[in-house]
């Protein structure tokens, strides 16, 4: 299936690494050219040079913190300058601290909803106005299942992936008219360095070891296994892509039917 991606410009916040990173390497191997970014020089250099390696696609690479707005600002003016427009923008970037609520600090909870929340919407408010002069656009935002399925022990998580999920369903009406089309993919458990840490506080916060917590994790979801960073990158790909003519304003869980609660036995 040609997914009409050759020559399309696609900006991936967090970029370097886990779901960013290969939604990147599917989206270059589609024949897109790609701009990503991250908060580190160091492996943004390494994943850009795995990209060209593999797919021999043109990419930009930005040191930018999804945090603050100017870098999100110079983010969207780089892309645009070096490629002359924006076509994608797939949103990764950010991950907040799981932990219980009497554990969390006010800072946590700030920290979260700053960047796991706001990151994504400052990179829609920088990125949709070039969208508006290219005549449309894919905007895929991964968010997280912690916002349909909450679970007390990833709280601040939940809270900014419910945040994103009902800015990603306003936003989807309001621009559709545009050309614009905008969903947001929800994975469950992932095998990233980002799962890794969630599974660290995960054993920590309930006096288990981190197989122990592991193994929960796997016995939460019907599929048996931890979803591969691949899987999530294929949806994203798609999603971004012109064969994409009519889903927007979509929620999709990509979590193997994980049901949470069997985690609390």
């Amino acid at each position: 299936m040609d997914l009409g991606l050759t020559g399309k410009v696609a900006v991936l916040t967090g970029g370097s690494k886990g779901i960013g990173y290969c939604s990147a390497l599917a989206l270059a191997r589609e024949g897109a050219n790609v701009a990503i970014c991250a908060r580190g020089q160091e492996g943004l250099e390494r994943a850009a040079a795995a990209l060209r390696k593999e797919t021999g696609c043109e990419v930009l690479t930005v040191v930018a913190d999804m945090g603050v707005r100017e870098d999100v600002k110079r983010l969207m003016a780089s892309a645009a300058e070096r490629f002359g427009k924006i076509d994608i923008l797939v949103n990764c970037a950010g991950s907040s601290p799981g932990g219980l609520l009497l554990d969390i600090t006010e800072e946590q909870w700030l920290t979260s909803l700053n960047l796991k929340f706001l990151g994504y919407v400052r990179a829609m408010t920088e990125v949709i106005p070039y969208m508006l002069r290219n005549g449309g656009g894919r905007i895929v935002n991964v968010i997280g299942n912690d916002g349909v399925k909450p679970i007390y022990w990833e709280l601040t998580p939940g809270a900014a992936n419910a945040a994103g999920m009902n800015t990603t369903l306003a936003l989807a009406e309001q621009y559709a008219p545009h050309g614009i089309l905008i969903n947001a993919v929800n994975p469950g458990p992932v095998d990233t360095d980002r799962w890794d840490g969630l599974e660290k506080q995960m054993a920590k916060d309930r006096g288990i070891s981190q197989q122990e917590a592991h193994d929960l994790a796997v016995k939460s979801i019907p599929l048996g296994r931890i979803c591969r960073p691949e899987e999530v990158a294929d949806l994203v790909c798609f999603l971004a892509s012109a064969r994409n003519t009519f889903i927007t304003g979509a929620l999709i869980n990509v979590d193997g039917a994980q049901r949470k609660a069997i985690m609390d036995t």
